[in-house]
C-alpha cells in the first residue's frame, strides 16, 4: 500500500476477457499497452503502468493482472487449509494460500491476483456488462473481498445494447458493493474518468486530495488536447484558403492547375488528420489513409466532389460545375478594369513594381490577362467539417478499440449531418469541364456583398476590382453561418463553420503568402493573429 505522498497504486481485476488490458490502455491513452484480443487469457502475467500529471509526476500506479478462472476451486481449497477450530480473518486466509503448494500449481494463475491485490490500495473489478451474472462472478468477489482491500466495480461495454446494466448494480449490491461506475473501454463517455476517480476517492479517503487533483489535472489536458486540435484545423483552414495557384485562361492549363491545386490540398488534409492523430495518441492504423477519390465512402470520398459536399450538409446550388474544375474558384485578375487604367496601372507597375514582391506579380498578370486557382468557399468548410468530426470521433474514441474509425464517423457522424439537410437543397450541375467554368466569365460582375463568400457553387468567378463573387448561375448570395451546438456525445454536428471562421478565410483569400503550401510562402504576424482566432472559433464550436 501507499503513503498519502506516493502514487496510489490500483490492481486491474476480474474475469478472462471482460477488458482489463482494454482499461488500462483507455486510462493510459496508450492503445499499444498489453495485448487486447477477443479470447480469453490473453494476459497471463502482471503488468504495471503509471499515469502521469500533465508535469510528468506519476499519480496512480494501474496493474493488468490476468483473469481469474477457477475462483470457486480457490474458495473450496481455502476451506481445506483452515482447521474447523480456526477463525482467521480475509487477509490471513489469502496469506495461508498463498504460501501453500497450490499456489505455484494449480492455483498459479489466481493467486498473482490475489498477492497483487493485497500489495495495492485498492482494486478495480472489470466487468462485461454484457455477461449474465453467474455463480463464478460472485465467487470471484467473495475472493478478493478476502484480501481486505477496496472493490470498485467497473461495468465495461455499456454502450453495447447487450449490456444489463440494471442486473449487474443489483447483484453487485446484494454483495454489499453499491459503489460502481460505468467505463466502456470502447468509446467511454467524456467524463467517465472523472467518475472513477470521484468514486475512488470516495473509497481511499486518505487519498481523496491527490485523486481531485488528478481529476482537475486530467481536465486541463482533454482541454489542452482540444485547443492543440482547433488549431492544427485552423492552420489546415488557412493554407487551403490562402492558396492561390496562376493559370492562364487555356483549358489544358486550367485543368492542369486545378490538378494541382487538388493534390496540394488533399495532401494538406492528410497531414492534418496523422496529425490529429498523433495529437491523441492514436496510431495511422486507427484512421487508414485511402487514396482519393473513392466512391461510396463519405470519408474517403473525393475531397471535391459534389456528393462528398451533400453528405455533410453542405449545399451546392444549379451552377456547380464538375469534371476539372470541380471544387476551385477562378479570379480573372483583369475584371473591372479598362483599357485607359490598366494602361496606367501597368506603367506605375512598370516604373515601381519591376518584379519587386508579389503583388507587383499579380498586378502585372492581371493586365496580361491571367487568373488565379483558389479553393471554393463549399470546400474549406468541408474540410473544416471533416477535421471536427474526427476530434469528435477522437474524444469520444477508447484506446482499446480495434475497429477503424471511419466506421463511427459513418454511423454517428456524417448520417446525422446528412439527414438534418435541406431536402433538395443541392442541385446537380448541368455544365461540366473547363468551359462550364469560364462560362461564368461572360457574366457581369454583380454587387459586393458583406465580405463573406458562400458555396451556391464550385467554380465560380469572382469579377470587378472590388472582388464580388460570381457563381456560374449567378452572383454568390449572402447569409450567416452557423456554427451549431456544441458538441455533447448526443448533440447535432454543425453544417458549416461559424461566421467568425468564414471572416477569417475571406481574409485570407487575400493574402496568398499565408498559405504554407503555396507558391511563396512567407511569415506574418497576422496570419498567426487569425489563426489563433480561427482556432478559438472551431474550439467553441465543439
Amino acid at each position: 500500500m501507499s503513503d498519502a505522498l506516493s502514487p496510489i497504486d490500483l490492481a486491474v481485476v476480474g474475469h478472462t476477457n471482460t477488458g482489463k488490458t482494454s482499461l488500462l490502455r483507455t486510462l493510459l491513452r496508450d492503445e499499444s499497452f498489453g495485448e487486447v484480443a477477443n479470447q480469453p487469457g490473453t494476459t497471463r502475467h502482471v503488468e504495471s503502468a503509471q499515469l502521469l500529471s500533465e508535469s510528468g509526476k506519476p499519480m496512480l500506479v494501474l496493474r493488468d493482472t490476468p483473469g481469474l478462472e477457477d475462483a470457486m476451486g480457490v474458495l473450496d481449497y481455502l476451506d481445506q487449509l483452515i482447521a474447523p477450530n480456526e477463525r482467521p480473518d480475509g487477509p490471513e486466509r489469502i496469506d495461508r494460500l498463498l504460501k501453500s503448494p497450490e499456489a505455484m500449481g494449480r492455483f498459479e494463475q489466481e493467486c498473482r491476483v490475489l498477492a497483487t491485490v493485497l500489495a495495492v490500495d485498492a482494486a478495480l473489478y472489470v466487468i462485461d456488462a454484457r455477461d449474465p451474472v453467474l455463480p463464478k462472478h460472485r465467487d470471484e468477489l467473495t475472493l478478493l473481498a478476502a484480501c481486505g482491500r477496496p472493490i470498485l466495480p467497473v461495468l465495461n461495454f455499456t454502450r453495447s445494447r447487450d449490456a444489463d446494466i440494471g442486473a449487474w448494480r443489483e447483484a453487485l449490491a446484494r454483495l454489499g458493493l453499491h459503489a460502481t461506475v460505468d467505463f466502456d473501454t470502447v468509446a467511454p463517455a467524456l467524463d467517465g474518468e472523472s467518475q472513477l476517480l470521484d468514486r475512488l476517492a470516495l473509497m481511499l479517503d486518505q487519498h481523496a486530495a491527490a485523486l481531485m487533483t488528478l481529476r482537475t489535472d486530467l481536465g486541463q489536458q482533454r482541454l489542452k488536447r482540444l485547443q492543440d486540435a482547433t488549431r492544427l484545423i485552423a492552420e489546415l483552414l488557412m493554407d487551403a484558403a490562402a492558396l492561390r495557384l496562376p493559370c492562364s485562361p487555356e483549358p489544358a492549363d486550367m485543368a492542369a492547375i486545378t490538378l494541382g491545386l487538388r493534390r496540394r490540398t488533399r495532401e494538406r488534409e492528410q497531414d492534418c488528420v496523422y496529425a490529429l492523430l498523433k495529437r491523441y495518441r492514436f496510431s495511422k492504423a486507427t484512421f487508414p489513409h485511402h487514396p482519393l477519390p473513392l466512391e461510396g465512402e463519405r470519408w474517403g470520398m473525393d475531397l471535391f466532389s459534389p456528393q462528398a459536399l451533400r453528405s455533410f450538409g453542405i449545399q451546392v446550388g444549379k451552377g456547380l460545375a464538375t469534371g476539372a474544375m470541380a471544387g476551385a474558384t477562378l479570379d480573372m485578375l483583369t475584371g473591372g478594369l479598362s483599357l485607359g487604367a490598366a494602361t496606367l496601372l501597368g506603367a506605375a507597375i512598370g516604373g515601381v513594381w519591376q518584379g519587386a514582391n508579389q503583388w507587383g506579380k499579380r498586378l502585372m498578370g492581371r493586365l496580361a490577362g491571367n487568373m488565379e486557382m483558389t479553393v471554393d468557399d463549399a470546400v474549406l468548410h468541408l474540410l473544416g467539417l471533416r477535421q471536427l468530426a474526427l476530434v469528435r470521433a477522437l474524444e469520444c474514441r477508447g484506446h482499446a478499440a480495434m475497429r477503424p474509425i471511419e466506421d463511427d464517423l459513418m454511423a454517428q457522424v456524417v448520417d446525422t449531418a446528412q439527414a438534418s439537410a435541406a431536402p433538395g437543397a443541392a442541385g446537380t450541375g448541368a455544365a461540366a469541364g473547363p468551359d462550364a467554368a469560364l462560362a461564368a466569365d461572360k457574366q457581369a460582375p454583380g454587387p459586393g456583398t458583406d465580405g463573406a463568400e458562400h458555396d451556391q457553387g464550385l467554380a465560380r468567378q469572382p469579377g470587378g476590382a472590388a472582388g464580388s463573387d460570381m457563381t456560374a448561375s449567378g452572383p454568390a448570395s449572402s447569409g450567416p453561418a452557423s456554427s451549431g451546438p456544441a458538441a455533447d456525445g448526443a448533440a447535432e454536428p454543425p453544417h458549416r463553420l461559424p461566421a467568425a471562421v468564414q471572416a477569417v478565410l475571406d481574409e485570407a483569400r487575400t493574402h496568398p503568402s499565408w498559405s504554407a503550401i503555396g507558391e511563396e510562402p512567407a511569415t506574418d504576424p497576422r496570419r498567426e493573429q487569425l489563426i489563433a482566432q480561427m482556432a478559438q472559433a472551431l474550439f467553441l464550436a465543439l
